[in-house]
């Protein structure tokens, strides 16, 4: 049933029973929709309507209970007050009791004359809180249905990765990332921190090659990434905020390869032999580097680094000789045991098998990534002693617009065939204790290929919401894929966050604009993938630079900063379309954009689609010259490219603010498509 209709509907049906027997009688509940699903529902019969209050059991819940009334409030426009005592019919009810079959994560809801939640821990009723809220978002009276609830997750850890190395990920993001994952009941937000782009496509110059160290660092003055870092503030702040909504952050370096920010700022750190994106395993100095670095984030009583847990990376080093693969195993080694110095458990990808050899390397209460089981063969990492992450790239990897690996992962796959226990080519029986959960991974591979921070998003949503499913409630599914992913889109992506720019469903009107003035504040933020912006504009001479609107995203153009054309910025991409609002005359425009395409119209006929636009990446060895040099000044260049690129020019309109613009503009719509 459709919950936003439960009330209505159970009237119906209540009325129409009333009328064939004349007694009236009211059905017994179905299990309501949330993700992940439901362990176990009892339906009742019934509905009830919370009173505006909670009432906490506990003071260890106050904490959740002022959560939970910020998010109901912003889900819902009515406060929540908190407060103890005694529980009068509609409040919600938290309570801790000892319950050794739900476990840490696990917890039940009793929706009766009250509705009650308890769990044995903090972590258990925020949990609960998001199935209350999943329900009350999909009722229109905001009402939940009568039923009881048990629910607790088949795998601990329920994560993302999410690679801020090579693309720089605004902290705003990840704190609206936290919450998402929270609502789906992920736990687990893996940061990477450093990483480098392709030397290929950087003329094939180290040098010249992106590379990013995402944090502030008093250490190495200038070690931090000038196009986008995290303060130490920022990131303790995210943290606490994560805490607050039950997700832990996992912060990441990776060493020793994927290096190169760290040999560019001190190229006496490189390797002569496997490339400038590689750490010198022979030179003493990389250790004094690496744990002087690590030393700034985990030490003192309050360290930057909060939580129980840190990521050392220790992926792809080359095997070639054995004492290389014996130093690292070294490597690896010295910083599973430096972290644990601090009081922290290391996380490490899975590397051992590719590294195969003498040097012994830690393994008691060591979590491993295995991410391609050739270089961690899973069955094997198990018999040594480690606890498995299952994160198998060619499932749950996301390379935007790269032609590798998955643009957007495979949903229906993932949520009809995989749970953690399937990693690679290997199946382990479900809920094995050496499984310690599953996660899957955006990585920003193509730096400067056009990729916003929306569109990681639009592609990382609905595997986050698949994920949760699979992490959770692992194979027992009862609901189809066809009937999850049709219901898994009425869901919010999170209390208050929007970063899709959803504005009702296709055909909506999300706004309309008699006359668009001149500096106005318009109510929306923007409009995410698929729309159609129109607007009727008398065009005046405008300077370059004259905006149209923006938001705190994007700005789109009536004459770009730098040719005077309409166009678009978002994120330092801009991008023209091949056309100049007419001075003194009267058109129709029409944009339309989804996570392809944004396609410009005039007076209702395509002008010009901005599709994905292939660049090619040309080495001088790949130019061939068919003319004696300077017989002919046309002489056409011939070129065999080595690689090229998927430049992306999507855009989700901004809308929130409108530019200081000369022209009239008149009848603005924004529809969804």
């Amino acid at each position: 049933m459709n919950m936003r209709t439960y009330g209505m509907r159970t009237l119906l049906i209540a009325v129409a029973t009333t009328l064939c027997t004349g007694t009236l009688r009211a059905e017994v509940n179905p299990k309501p929709f949330v993700v992940p699903e439901l362990k176990e529902w009892t339906g009742s019969e019934g509905y009830t309507l919370p009173s505006g209050r909670i009432v906490i059991k506990s003071n260890k819940l106050r904490d959740v209970a002022q959560t939970l009334a910020q998010d109901y409030e912003q889900m819902c426009g009515k406060p929540l007050t908190i407060t103890t005592g005694s529980a009068k019919a509609g409040d919600i009810v938290l309570a801790l009791k000892n319950d050794k079959l739900l476990g840490q994560e696990g917890y039940r809801m009793n929706v009766d004359n009250t509705i009650s939640l308890t769990a044995s821990t903090p972590q258990g009723i925020i949990w609960a809180t998001r199935t209350l809220l999943q329900i009350t978002e999909q009722t229109s009276d905001k009402g939940l249905p009568k039923g009881k609830i048990t629910d607790q997750p088949d795998y601990r850890l329920r994560g993302f990765m999410i690679d801020c190395g090579r693309k720089f990920i605004p902290i705003t993001y990840l704190r609206h990332l936290a919450r998402v994952m929270s609502y789906y009941k992920m736990n687990t937000l893996q940061i990477h921190l450093n990483d480098n782009g392709f030397r290929k496509y950087f003329g094939d110059d180290w040098s010249r090659t992106q590379s990013g160290f995402r944090m502030e660092c008093d250490t190495y003055p200038g070690l931090t990434s000038k196009d986008g870092h995290y303060t130490k503030q920022e990131f303790i702040d995210l943290q606490i905020l994560a805490e607050q909504y039950g997700v832990e952050i996992i912060p990441e370096f990776d060493a020793p390869a994927h290096s190169l920010a760290f040999t560019q700022y001190d190229p006496s750190l490189r390797s002569k032999e496997y490339g400038m994106d590689h750490l010198d395993l022979f030179n003493p100095q990389v250790y004094t580097f690496m744990d002087n670095l690590w030393r700034e984030y985990l030490d003192g009583k309050e360290p930057v680094f909060r939580g129980p847990r840190v990521h050392i990376g220790t992926d792809e080093y080359s095997n070639a000789k054995k004492e290389v693969v014996e130093k690292f195993r070294a490597f690896t080694d010295h910083y599973i045991r430096y972290v644990e110095s601090f009081g922290k458990q290391a996380v490490l990808w899975g590397a051992l098998t590719h590294a195969n050899g003498d040097t012994p390397v830690k393994h008691e209460n060591v979590l491993m990534d295995i991410w391609y089981n050739g270089y961690a063969d899973p069955v094997e990492m198990k018999k040594q002693g480690y606890q498995l992450i299952s994160i198998p790239d060619g499932l749950t990897y996301i390379v935007p617009a790269a032609g590798y690996y998955y643009d957007y992962l495979n949903c229906q796959y993932l949520y009809e065939h995989w749970t953690p226990a399937v990693i690679g080519n290997h199946t382990f029986e479900e809920k094995d204790p050496s499984v310690e959960g599953g996660m899957f991974a955006v990585w920003n591979d193509i730096a400067g290929n056009g990729i916003t921070v929306k569109d990681i998003h639009h592609r990382a949503f609905p595997a986050i919401q698949t994920i949760a499913v699979k992490c959770w409630t692992g194979k027992n599914t009862t609901c189809s894929y066809a009937e999850f992913d049709t219901q898994r889109r009425n869901l919010s992506e999170a209390p208050g966050v929007n970063e899709l720019g959803r504005h009702g469903t296709s055909g909506t009107i999300a706004l309309q604009k008699d006359v668009l003035k001149p500096g106005e504040q318009l109510p929306i933020e923007e409009i995410g993938y698929d729309y159609a912006v129109s607007f009727t504009i008398e065009g005046k001479q405008e300077q370059k630079g004259t905006e149209l609107l923006r938001s705190a995203h994007a700005v789109v153009y009536l004459s770009d900063p730098k040719e005077g054309k309409l166009g678009f910025e978002r994120e330092g991409y801009l991008n023209t379309f091949n056309y100049r609002i007419p001075a003194g005359q009267k058109h129709t425009i029409t944009i339309e954009g989804n996570n392809k395409v944004t396609r410009l119209l005039v007076d209702g006929q395509v002008k010009e689609e901005l599709g994905p636009k292939t660049l090619y990446i040309i080495r001088p060895q790949d130019q061939a010259h068919y003319q004696v040099e300077g017989t002919f000044t046309f002489e056409p260049e011939v070129y065999q490219p080595s690689s090229h690129i998927s430049y992306q020019r999507t855009l989700v309109f901004p809308l929130r603010q409108a530019g200081q613009f000369n022209s009239v503009i008149t009848d603005m719509k924004v529809v969804v498509k």
